[in-house]
């Protein structure tokens, strides 16, 4: 059964395809289109630079009246994304008490780029991280190094050629037929 939510998601899926903003890539799980994964490079110009980070997408059948979950999946340290149990969850305005109908997938991957470079210290997940970027900015971007560097494991993996991939491998991805067979067939 197709509901207005899983057109939605299609309706998104197919933007994100045909227009995806630079550095963001993201998909369906090929069996649930309300899981997402996507991948976000870190900004140029930015400690977070160069950096490939995994996130995971939940979506409810209220979308896009209500937000979606989204949580890193990649080792992450930043004022706004929480660490406590390795959650990955990320405190955003828009994925909370700023939420309207009229965001999609695109602008939510895209806020999430933009809060790497933008923290708001002022309202941490991570007290850490928000003590560090605001006292000592040195350590802070040395810690976000580390992550950087850990984020090309986690995506890359083992390299047998030893030579770096210029772009991440964007998530598993179902097109856009497939995808509607699917929501048709829900």
């Amino acid at each position: 059964m197709s509901t207005p939510c899983r057109r939605r998601l299609m309706r998104d899926f197919k933007k994100l395809q045909d227009d995806p903003p630079p550095g963001i890539s993201g998909a369906p799980c090929e069996s649930n289109i309300m899981i997402w994964e996507a991948v976000i490079v870190g900004p140029p110009d930015t400690p977070f630079e160069d950096g490939t980070f995994k996130l995971k997408l939940e979506f409810t059948e209220e979308y896009p009246n209500k937000p979606p979950t989204v949580k890193f999946i990649s080792k992450m340290f930043h004022p706004n994304i929480y660490n406590i149990y390795n959650d990955g969850s990320i405190c955003l305005d828009i994925l909370q008490n700023r939420w309207s109908p009229t965001y999609d997938v695109s602008a939510v991957l895209t806020s999430v780029q933009s809060l790497l470079d933008e923290p708001n210290p002022n309202s941490p997940a991570n007290a850490t991280a928000a003590e560090m970027y605001q006292s000592n900015r040195r350590e802070y971007e040395r810690r976000v190094q580390e992550t950087v560097e850990s984020s090309w494991i986690e995506i890359g993996g083992d390299d047998s050629d030893g030579e770096e991939d210029e772009k991440p491998e964007p998530p598993p991805s179902t097109t856009t037929n497939e995808m509607e067979v699917d929501a048709t067939e829900s």
